[in-house]
């Protein structure tokens, strides 16, 4: 693969850096949408091809770019087409990282060490090479301006841009708004990134309803009271019994008492 252009996992991670903090815009997200870009970078490389809402290999050939062969390489293991947000919802630890480190090999970013609350130690990434920077941004400026359809490479760039939330970032405040909605609209001109993005989307929406879900149970075995069909009754104090009546006795009994109480005088 020729390397006069970045790839669009590189791409996403430098429209995601905040070059006022080092930082990168929705963290979280974006891992996923890194997974996902490396699916549209091998598609338009011609190595893997949607079959409906998978992902099937069609030549795995390397490209060249190491971190993308082996996403090739894991994709041809599973030997039949996988499903996207499978792949996307995946384990994908150090992949944010993985990139940033090669970015900075490539003398895109530079690692700036620092320390939080001045004692533990954290890396801030700010961007070298802000030409390459502006350049991808005018790209995603232009195809929102003018509203012509853009090429794959930038409608699939501006699908997962918007999946992983960097509208936001990108075109924040409420000037801002008719760009991020022209962002989402920018999804249909591209098959590729919009299966990906839909399924980053899905992934996403999926771990929220997980953790709603989790957050409900500990809420109902630690704060909230539990239904009545499940509460176990708590051991309570006997209720004070009513005073008893004296028994009456038998006539003949009391005339035995009589007798002798007479009988002692």
């Amino acid at each position: 693969m020729s390397r006069s252009r970045r790839t669009i996992p590189e791409e996403l991670l430098l429209l995601a850096l905040d070059p006022a903090t080092g930082t990168t815009a929705q963290p979280q997200s974006l891992d996923l949408g890194l997974a996902g870009a490396q699916l549209v970078e091998l598609a338009l490389a011609g190595r893997i091809a949607p079959n409906g809402d998978r992902i099937a290999v069609v030549l795995a050939r390397p490209t060249g770019d190491p971190t993308l062969d082996t996403a090739l390489e894991l994709l041809r293991r599973r030997g039949s087409p996988v499903r996207a947000v499978h792949w996307i919802g995946g384990p994908r630890l150090g992949l944010r990282q993985t990139y940033l480190t090669h970015l900075e090999r490539c003398g895109m970013v530079q690692a700036v060490e620092n320390h939080m609350c001045g004692v533990l130690p954290t890396t801030r990434y700010q961007a070298s090479d802000n030409v390459v920077s502006r350049q991808i941004r005018t790209r995603l400026d232009t195809a929102i301006r003018t509203g012509t359809p853009p090429d794959a490479r930038t409608a699939a760039l501006a699908a997962l841009a918007h999946s992983v939330g960097l509208g936001k970032h990108l075109y924040p405040g409420n000037e801002g708004r008719s760009s991020r909605s022209r962002l989402r609209d920018l999804i249909r001109h591209d098959p590729m990134g919009g299966l990906v993005a839909h399924a980053v989307m899905d992934v996403q929406n999926g771990a929220a309803g997980q953790a709603k879900r989790a957050a409900g149970n500990n809420n109902d075995t630690r704060g909230r009271r539990p239904s009545p069909r499940t509460a176990t009754v708590p051991a309570q104090a006997p209720e004070p019994s009513a005073p008893r009546r004296p028994e009456r006795s038998h006539p003949r009994e009391l005339a035995r008492t009589a007798h002798s109480a007479l009988s002692t005088r």
